[in-house]
């Protein structure tokens, strides 16, 4: 089986993603008409909304253009604003100048040098007016050349920029920086183990390369499942059977994590899928999970992507969904 599925979260996964969009809504009022409108701020109306279209390129620079009233005034330090969600440092924050570009449009343009951490960054408009900077709505966005997308297998730090709509509607994005990186294609599901294909960037196989899965409760194990690669170039496959796993279940669902191994010695590298447009595959793809015979009883085996799209593995006892 090598398609994924729309998944129906259940209530466990509700409760993990919840976490991920920690940010206040913007409160509203009813009307007289009963619709929800923006509440007044000491007698006056909430500010219009403002919506960001986003362009993404394939190098990984993403152009934002903002529609605004044709009133909306701006001056020479107007910015869009990207807010590193959790972070307090001085590089936690990045402005990007914004200009007007049209009748009721303005534009800023992140290109793909400018380096974002790894996390999800919140957007903002600051139109220089001395207020606070006002958080953006999402617009259309135009992610079509992120889609398969293949940059030089030799790139030494891969940057990834996905934007995407918050739980509560506002514009947000979310962001990778890696190198090496391991890139994760396409999953074969069968009942005695995962068969993995993939793309190396950043570094080159060699001798003594191999993937490793680590058990989550014991990262730092030197007793992980190891198994060679076979590769072509930048291209690597790799066939991890269930049967090791299903005999190292202690209890409960236990998630194994993914790394390849480039050579002997080298530093692991967290296998991932990163190079598309979906910013959470978590919530959208799943993957089945197949009975294997463990000797503690029957168990269930199969992959799935976490909160950071890093490719895991859960096994899980038989009283566990």
């Amino acid at each position: 089986m090598t398609a994924s599925s729309r998944r129906t979260m259940t209530e466990d996964q509700m409760k993990e993603s919840s976490a991920i969009d920690q940010e206040p809504t913007v409160p509203v009022s009813a009307g007289p008409d009963g619709a929800e409108r923006p509440r007044r701020r000491g007698g006056k109306a909430a500010p219009a909304e403002l919506r960001a279209d986003c362009i993404a390129d394939s190098a990984g620079g993403l152009t934002f253009d903002l529609s605004a009233p044709e009133d909306t005034h701006t001056t020479w330090s107007a910015a869009l604003v990207l807010r590193l969600r959790g972070g307090d440092g001085a590089d936690d924050e990045v402005r990007l100048p914004l200009g007007p570009n049209g009748a009721g449009r303005l534009r800023a343009v992140l290109p793909s040098t400018v380096a974002l951490a790894e996390g999800r960054w919140n957007a903002y408009a600051d139109l220089g007016d001395g207020q606070d900077p006002r958080r953006l709505q999402p617009g259309v966005n135009d992610l079509r050349s992120l889609v398969d997308r293949r940059p030089l297998s030799g790139i030494g730090r891969l940057g990834v920029r996905i934007p995407y709509a918050t739980k509560f509607g506002n514009l947000a994005l979310r962001s990778w920086l890696r190198g090496p990186h391991a890139e994760a294609g396409d999953i074969l599901v069968a009942p005695d183990g995962l068969t993995v294909s993939g793309r190396l960037y950043g570094a080159a196989p060699a001798a003594g390369a191999r993937a490793e899965a680590r058990a989550r409760r014991a990262p730092d194990s030197p007793a992980a499942v190891t198994v060679p690669l076979t590769v072509d170039g930048a291209d690597f496959t790799f066939t991890l059977p269930y049967e090791e796993l299903a005999g190292r279940w202690e209890r409960g669902s236990e998630p194994w994590d993914l790394w390849l191994r480039p050579a002997e010695g080298a530093r692991p590298v967290r296998i991932a899928r990163l190079l598309d447009d979906v910013a959470d595959k978590k919530q959208v793809f799943s993957y089945p999970a197949l009975p294997v015979p463990a000797e503690a009883g029957q168990v269930r085996i199969g992959p799935y992507y976490t909160l950071d799209n890093d490719l895991a593995i859960r096994v899980a006892g038989p009283d566990e969904s």
